[in-house]
C-alpha cells in the first residue's frame, strides 16, 4: 500500500482480523504466564510450616514461628495465686562479715565506744570460686611371703587411666549435650571457662557412648512404659546427621520420652523403634488416620490429623506435654 493511498474496506477488514488473532494469542500467553508465576510463588512460599515438608527442606528462609494459642487476656508476668520464688534471708548463713561505722555521720565524732542500738542484715547469695577437686588413688602392690606373687590393690571403677575425669564431670557434660542441647565445642568451652576443666572436644564427643551403654536397661523400661501407656504421642522431624538428611522419631507422654534417629521416615523406622508396632492405646500423631507398619496398624479410632498428606497453614496438633521435642 503506497504512501498517501487510503486502504480499501477489504484491506482494513483483513488488518482488523489479523490483529484480533494476534490479540487472542497474546491473551493466551498472558494467561499461561500468570499461571506459571502463581505456581512459582506457591512453590517459593511452601515450607515446613504450611505443608508436609520437613523442616530440613526449608530453602531460602525459615518461617517465623507462630503460636497457635490465642490471647488469654492475662497480663504478663506472675499471675495471681501462682507460687512465688522470693529470695529470703537465711537463718544460718555460711559467712558473717561485721561492718561498724568508725565515725558519726552527723558530727564526725569517733564511734569506737558508742552504744550499739541495732543491726541491719544484708545477705548476698553467690557462688564460691569453683575449682576441680583431684583425688589420687594409690594402688599398693604387695609381695606374698609364701609364693612371692605380687598383688595389686583394685582401684575404683572411675579410675580408668593414670589421669581421667570423674563421673560427675562426665554426667555434667552429658547433661549439657543432651538436655540443654549445647554443641560439643561450646560444652568444652563452658567446662573450661566456668569450672577450670580444660577438656578437649574429642573427650566431650566421646562422652555419650559409654553413658548410653549404661542406660540401656533404663531405655528399655521407658519403651515398655510407653507401649503400655493409655495415650501417647508419635511424631517425627527432619534432622542433619553427618551432613545428610535423617529423621528423628519420637514417642512420648507428659512424663516419658523416647527418641530414635533413623534414615527412613516410614514403616521401617517404626518397626525398628518397636513402640508403635506394639502400642494398643490411643495414639496422637500428625500422620494419616491409620499408620500402617509391616506387622501392625493403629486403631481406626486414633485421633490424628491429615497433616502429612495436605497440611494446612495452621495444622491441628495434639499437645503431648513437656516431654515432646
Amino acid at each position: 500500500m503506497g504512501k498517501g493511498v487510503r486502504p480499501s474496506y477489504d484491506e482494513l477488514a483483513a488488518l482488523v482480523a489479523a490483529q484480533a488473532v494476534e490479540l487472542v494469542r497474546a491473551r493466551e500467553e498472558i494467561t499461561a504466564l500468570q499461571a506459571e508465576v502463581a505456581a512459582l510463588k506457591r512453590q517459593l512460599g511452601t515450607n515446613s510450616g504450611n505443608s508436609s515438608m520437613p523442616p530440613s527442606s526449608d530453602r531460602f528462609s525459615k518461617p517465623a514461628p507462630k503460636s497457635l494459642r490465642g490471647k488469654s487476656g492475662r497480663k504478663q508476668g506472675k499471675q495471681p495465686g501462682a507460687p512465688g520464688a522470693t529470695l529470703s534471708l537465711m537463718e544460718n548463713p555460711d559467712t558473717i562479715v561485721e561492718h561498724a561505722p568508725s565515725a558519726c555521720s552527723g558530727c564526725g565524732t569517733g564511734l569506737r565506744r558508742a552504744e550499739r542500738v541495732g543491726v541491719i542484715r544484708r545477705q548476698v547469695v553467690d557462688l564460691p570460686p569453683v575449682r576441680p577437686s583431684v583425688t589420687e588413688h594409690r594402688l599398693h602392690r604387695l609381695r606374698c611371703r609364701g609364693c612371692r606373687h605380687i598383688t595389686t590393690a583394685p582401684g575404683p571403677a572411675e579410675a580408668t587411666a593414670p589421669a581421667c575425669y570423674g563421673p560427675n564431670v562426665t554426667a555434667l557434660a552429658a547433661y549439657l549435650l543432651t538436655y540443654q542441647h549445647i554443641p560439643v565445642a561450646r560444652t568444652a568451652q563452658l567446662l573450661a571457662d566456668l569450672l577450670g576443666l580444660p577438656v578437649s572436644t574429642g573427650w566431650v564427643a566421646g562422652v555419650l557412648s559409654p553413658v548410653a551403654t549404661r542406660l540401656e536397661g533404663f531405655a528399655e523400661q521407658v519403651e515398655q512404659a510407653l507401649r503400655a501407656a493409655p495415650v501417647a504421642h508419635f511424631d517425627e522431624t527432619g534432622i542433619r546427621v553427618e551432613g545428610k538428611n535423617w529423621w528423628l522419631h519420637v514417642a512420648c507422654t507428659p512424663h516419658l520420652t523416647a527418641y530414635l534417629p533413623h534414615r527412613q521416615r516410614g514403616g521401617e523406622a517404626m518397626d525398628e523403634f518397636g513402640i508403635l508396632t506394639r502400642f494398643r492405646g490411643v495414639a496422637s500423631t500428625t500422620a494419616s488416620c491409620r499408620i500402617k507398619t509391616s506387622d501392625a496398624t493403629t486403631p481406626a479410632a486414633t485421633p490424628t490429623t491429615s497433616a502429612n498428606w495436605s497440611r494446612p497453614a495452621k495444622p491441628t496438633r495434639s499437645t503431648p506435654g513437656p516431654g515432646s521435642p
